[in-house]
């Protein structure tokens, strides 16, 4: 996991952009990127983009997300734009977050 790290998938369907504010490579931050891979391989497979922004690296981009605690997720696609605070291992609570419906 880098600061500048993405995964892209896309296939059919409206695509997924989610952004995970960490900062630095902590456990709870590599955690949080894990489960959140894990959660869109198995939900969105195909349909998502995952940005990685290391706030130790890059401060100033936490001003426009409105980054308060990390790691933070952020859905920017589809809208409405949704953010979850933790390291994602509650898979159900991250479903409900994000509003990924089985089958999306």
């Amino acid at each position: 996991m880098t600061d500048t790290e993405e995964i892209t998938c896309e296939e059919n369907g409206e695509e997924w952009i989610l952004r995970l504010y960490v900062a630095g490579q902590t456990p709870k931050s590599l955690a949080a990127f894990a489960n959140l891979k894990r959660i869109c391989e198995e939900h969105l497979a195909g349909r998502y983009r995952i940005e990685v922004i290391d706030l130790l690296e890059h401060p100033q981009l936490a001003r426009g997300d409105q980054i308060f605690a990390v790691p933070t997720l952020v859905r920017r696609l589809p809208p409405p734009l949704r953010k979850i605070i933790g390291d994602l291992s509650n898979t159900e609570k991250v479903l409900v977050g994000l509003d990924v419906r089985p089958g999306s």
